[in-house]
């Protein structure tokens, strides 16, 4: 790779968007090409752009170049991280050049983004052994044959220092000030370290390095995808398109898909609890997650959509559902037999009779719950009944006492003979 710091800048580049993407025809396969970038999506910047740059890979047969980074800030992915890896496999069908950026030099900084205190670093010897199993998860939804790995320690170390204050030099205080996180930490005078203000900058070199044509990222990462067209512009390239993904919710349909939070599926868990998890997300969520996690058509999900209006058994839908991403992660074969283990478990040992009532106040603790249906008496029996293993979600034993549930309609069970099939809305 040639040394990007002798690369002469210019506020004007010659070779912007407009002067170099020709008027190349759109054709109805553009067209499709550019239906397949927006579905699910929250945002491209700028779409002319975009449709442009599609438009001039069909005419010449030079695929894009459609970047991502994921920083290895710990050891497993869960299946929010795979909306935009999802998204990646879409447009690496289409033909084009997807690049898998795993962020070992950027991972020692720590991406401040929607953070209201600094982000600790992490060593060398974390990032690596993170980084160890990152691209064979997403190689789970990545044809890894047709993916490009890369690590960006291999221009940013030799950058050094004279090319750290080179690259400082192209974004002023003021502009990266105007970072919402940054603002509101500002104004409260919560510290910011100024190796915080180095990220974005070095995530948009990234996209020099790379010659990026799509940068790809969450919502939360606007501001850095948006570096890095900026920093093109600087180094005399075709500033790259930005195409940003919602955040996933969570199990509890409220807060951001997260461990910390622990509303997250693993794409390393097992089957059958994988399975569970999709099968427990309500049943106005089911339809985002569709259109983000799913692979079939627009058309399908729309047509499953209008059978459940008419009347058809919303859980059957969310059976789809779950057997598609668990054959996905896992295989045809495990998600049958996870269907099969969640039946019956859902169906041994249940009574026909048994207490029926509808609570509100979703999410809702699954303590509070049980209190509510009256299968315990408070909370503490509840915390030590969750921890012995005795309570039971749809025949499947629950271990985080912290557990918040969606709405939707289960059956609880306390023991071998409490039970009460309970509607949370």
């Amino acid at each position: 790779m040639s040394d990007l710091r002798t690369t002469p800048s210019s506020s004007a580049p010659a070779n912007s968007a407009a002067a170099t993407v020709a008027a190349y025809p759109v054709t109805d396969a553009v067209r499709a090409a550019f239906a397949v970038s927006q579905r699910g999506c929250d945002e491209i910047l700028p779409e002319a752009d975009w449709l442009k740059k599609l438009a001039k890979s069909a005419a010449t047969g030079v695929p894009l170049r459609i970047k991502l980074g994921l920083d290895p800030t710990a050891p497993d992915i869960h299946i929010g991280h795979t909306v935009v890896l999802n998204k990646m496999r879409q447009l690496q069908d289409l033909g084009h050049q997807v690049i898998f950026l795993i962020g070992d030099f950027t991972s020692m900084i720590g991406d401040p983004s929607g953070r209201n205190a600094t982000r600790p670093s992490l060593t060398k010897e974390q990032i690596l052994a993170n980084a160890e199993t990152y691209y064979a998860q997403a190689s789970l939804v990545l044809d890894p044959a047709r993916t490009e790995i890369r690590y960006n320690s291999e221009w940013s170390d030799p950058l050094g220092a004279r090319g750290m204050i080179e690259l400082a030099a192209k974004y002023t205080v003021a502009r990266m000030l105007e970072r919402d996180d940054f603002t509101k930490r500002y104004a409260s005078h919560t510290p910011i370290s100024v190796h915080e203000f180095l990220y974005p900058l070095m995530q948009g070199y990234d996209s020099v390095a790379l010659k990026s044509d799509l940068e790809l990222g969450g919502t939360d990462q606007k501001f850095n995808l948006l570096m890095g067209r900026h920093l093109q512009q600087e180094y005399g390239q075709e500033p790259q398109c930005v195409l940003t993904m919602p955040l996933l919710e969570g199990l509890d349909g409220v807060e951001k898909m997260s461990k910390s939070k622990n509303n997250y599926v693993a794409i390393s868990e097992p089957a059958n609890s994988m399975f569970a998890k999709i099968l427990s997300i309500s049943d106005v969520l089911m339809w985002k997650w569709f259109t983000l996690l799913s692979f079939k058509s627009l058309d399908e999900i729309a047509l499953l959509k209008s059978q459940v209006e008419a009347g058809r058994n919303p859980k059957e839908a969310k059976v789809l559902l779950a057997k598609e991403i668990t054959a996905r992660f896992h295989s045809l074969q495990a998600a049958d037999a996870a269907e099969e283990d969640f039946n019956n478990r859902a169906r041994g040992g249940i009574p026909d009779d048994i207490p029926e009532l509808s609570l509100s106040g979703a999410p809702l603790g699954v303590g509070a719950m049980l209190k509510a249906a009256g299968l315990v008496a408070s909370g503490g029996e509840a915390t030590r009944l969750i921890e012995q293993g005795g309570v039971k979600i749809d025949g499947v034993t629950i271990s985080d006492k912290a557990l918040k549930l969606a709405a939707g309609s289960f059956v609880a069970q306390v023991g071998k003979r409490k039970f009460a099939r309970v509607t949370l809305s």
